[in-house]
């Protein structure tokens, strides 16, 4: 009698959770193609302090027109630079997509924290790409392929390790003229 009761209860509950996996499985599929879930933020912690850090991305961004540039809460955001005709570069197989217009803009932001018990920075990149297909159309978030993130994470290392280097041979050359400065009269 019980195997039977049991049989029944899985037959009964077995529409409910066929329909419960192919729901949430569609949902993945629709959030995807409207565009959802496309903010990949890429971070990278430097052992640096904050002023250094924050100098280091303003000159990796000297380039593009900062909209948002506030310290206080270590936030720079910049304007929404066109990018259509790199966008639309076809490459000699021909697969890329062409759309009318394209934008994007970068998003970051430095924190002070600690990293293995060593006062360090942390920096998170975002870059946002809108596209527009037609003129019908609205504008439409895209997923990025992360390498302008990556690309500007190494240049603000790269400007960070240069500054710690110019101030450390700074040090080293005040440290020999202190030491080569006589007070003997």
């Amino acid at each position: 009698m019980t195997r039977v009761l049991k049989t029944k209860v899985f037959f009964q509950m077995l529409p409910s959770l066929v329909l419960g996996l192919t729901l949430s499985g569609c949902m993945k599929a629709y959030v995807k193609s409207v565009g959802g879930n496309t903010e990949e933020v890429l971070t990278r912690i430097y052992r640096t302090d904050v002023n250094t850090a924050w100098q280091s991305v303003l000159n990796a961004l000297k380039t593009s027109p900062l909209d948002i540039s506030n310290r206080e809460s270590g936030f720079i955001r910049t304007q929404w630079i066109d990018n259509t005709s790199h966008r639309n570069f076809i490459d000699s197989i021909g697969t890329g997509q062409r759309y009318l217009k394209a934008q994007y803009r970068f998003r970051v932001s430095v924190a002070k924290g600690f990293y293995q018990g060593k006062p360090s920075v942390k920096v998170a990149v975002q870059k946002e790409q809108l596209v527009k297909n037609d003129v019908l159309e609205g504008w439409r978030r895209i997923q990025t392929d992360a390498i302008d993130e990556t690309t500007l994470l190494y240049r603000i290392g790269r400007l960070i390790f240069i500054q710690m280097k110019l101030a450390q041979i700074e040090q080293q050359k005040t440290q020999k003229a202190i030491e080569e400065f006589s007070f003997d009269e």
